[in-house]
């Protein structure tokens, strides 16, 4: 079970690099995050947080930062048995969604976490604690005014390299050219990660990641997603 099961989820404070498209609850998401809330979700807290208490077990942590409807996110848990995950996301709808989608598939390896990604990794998250983070379809921010807003930046990756084991897997995609660009020269100028993509460049969806919404969404508008894989240095 989650530790402190009684916290509201939406009274946390939104991501600071997104815009919070919040959109409207169903009944169904509504009741999902009063009833199972309880079960999936991370409370609030300042000390980090007891993983085994929190899954009732002890396994490889994969966090997934910005999860979106949650439809990849419990196809991954499902197709990972042996792995724990935590989700992060600040879009209640989604997270909703994915509570329910987790309670109808008896998928018990899922933690939800409804708050800004940077400071609950910061916060929440031991050194070395993390075997794989996955950050699928982040706000791309495409306005050159806008690319300071960008998640994945120096400052993201110097607390992933603390908080994650020495081989742990960086795995990221991305539909918009300039920030696979972007994402490609930042990690590659960053002394604690290597490219494992073949030729050190973007490559193409591994057929284990499941399609997204965000997506489906950009292959109709005819964007190429761009698959990103490093791995932190031992």
């Amino acid at each position: 079970m989650a530790t402190g099961r009684d916290t509201d989820p939406r009274r946390l404070r939104p991501i600071r690099s997104y815009v919070l498209r919040q959109g409207r609850l169903t009944d169904a998401q509504a009741l999902a995050l009063e009833t199972l809330w309880p079960e999936f979700g991370i409370g609030d807290g300042l000390q980090p947080l007891d993983c085994r208490a929190a899954f009732g077990r002890t396994a490889p942590l994969v966090v997934e930062i910005g999860f979106g409807d949650g439809s990849a996110t419990w196809r991954m848990a499902q197709a990972e048995p042996d792995k724990n995950f935590i989700g992060i996301e600040v879009h209640m709808p989604g997270v909703g969604r994915l509570l329910r989608a987790l309670a109808d598939r008896h998928i018990e390896n899922v933690r939800i976490a409804a708050v800004d990604a940077v400071p609950f990794i910061r916060e929440r998250l031991a050194t070395d604690s993390i075997s794989e983070v996955r950050i699928y379809f982040p706000d791309p921010w495409p306005k050159k005014r806008h690319h300071k807003r960008r998640l994945v930046q120096t400052s993201l990756l110097d607390l992933l390299a603390d908080r994650m084991r020495p081989g742990a897997i960086l795995h990221l995609a991305t539909d918009w050219e300039d920030y696979a660009e972007h994402m490609l020269a930042v990690l590659s100028a960053h002394p604690a990660f290597e490219n494992l993509s073949p030729g050190n460049k973007p490559d193409q969806r591994p057929a284990w990641r499941p399609l997204t919404k965000y997506e489906r969404r950009g292959d109709r508008l005819g964007h190429q997603t761009r698959d990103l894989v490093f791995r932190r240095r031992t």
